[in-house]
């Protein structure tokens, strides 16, 4: 790896954390396509070692909420523990369409429409004015059950997509469970952790992980999500939703496309 391609995806994972600590996720969507579409790395290696550097990424954020009181124990025990036996499955499910490259592209274009379409949606509606409405709290409602099945079909998601879990953790815990938006933050990266080990590490064991790869996007992950967290208050949210969201509708379509033979810029 020349020393160029190692400042590169420094600057990629700095980009990915930046964008984790300004609107809650925890990078794969921006690191997964840039290293697979612009910097050639196949679909199954680029899926295994985004999902690796996520790790420390999650470990790095979820403590920060951890020593802040936002994170809610008893939903991220369901939600994780749920979730661990969602990545083994998955997992085992990404060996399967692993070989099979298109197939592959055409199930992360599919993942991907989702954080698409929420932050394109929550970014319009926070121009005029209808964001989300705040809840107070320290704790997230809802049944242990309701938790639990919900954080086993993220890790499914987790184990085939490579993705982190906080583009479908964090709405979900406030659109489905009522969450105040505070704790689903520190929450969501804490059950991230349990997610992002098992996942990257079966990933590593499998062979679908570039170490230094994963590590070099790592130490720009956790420098750019401290400094995210330092700078979240000069932006407005629903701008950067909005053109993050337009970017990964691009990106999801750029996936989908492939599969049928087109190729969009």
């Amino acid at each position: 790896m020349s020393i160029v391609t190692g400042i590169i995806l420094v600057v990629v994972g700095f980009l990915a954390g930046l964008l984790g600590g300004l609107i809650g996720t925890g990078g794969c969507s921006v690191m997964l396509p840039i290293i697979h579409f612009w910097m050639g790395f196949p679909a199954p290696i680029a899926v295994g070692t985004t999902l690796f550097a996520v790790i420390f990424t999650a470990i790095s954020g979820a403590w920060g909420h951890l020593v802040r009181r936002n994170v809610d124990t008893r939903a991220s025990l369901w939600l994780g523990g749920a979730g661990i036996l969602g990545v083994l499955l998955g997992s085992w499910l990404f060996t399967l369409v692993a070989p099979h490259v298109k197939l592959l592209g055409l199930i992360l274009g599919v993942v991907f429409l989702w954080p698409a379409i929420r932050m394109v949606w929550e970014g319009i509606q926070g121009f005029r004015g209808k964001g989300p409405a705040k809840k107070e709290g320290n704790a997230i409602p809802g049944a242990a059950w309701g938790m639990a099945l919900f954080g086993f079909v993220v890790g499914i998601t987790t184990g085939i997509a490579g993705l982190g879990g906080g583009y479908a953790l964090v709405p979900g815990m406030i659109y489905l469970f009522g969450a105040p938006v505070y704790i689903t933050m520190g929450t969501s990266l804490a059950v991230m952790v349990p997610l992002a080990l098992v996942g990257g590490l079966i990933k590593l064991v499998q062979g679908y992980v570039n170490l230094m790869a994963g590590l070099l996007l790592a130490a720009g992950t956790i420098v750019g999500a401290q400094v995210g967290a330092r700078i979240i208050k000069r932006f407005k949210p629903s701008t950067l939703k909005l053109i993050f969201g337009l970017y990964f509708l691009y990106v999801s379509l750029k996936f989908i496309t492939s599969y049928f033979g087109i190729h969009i810029w």
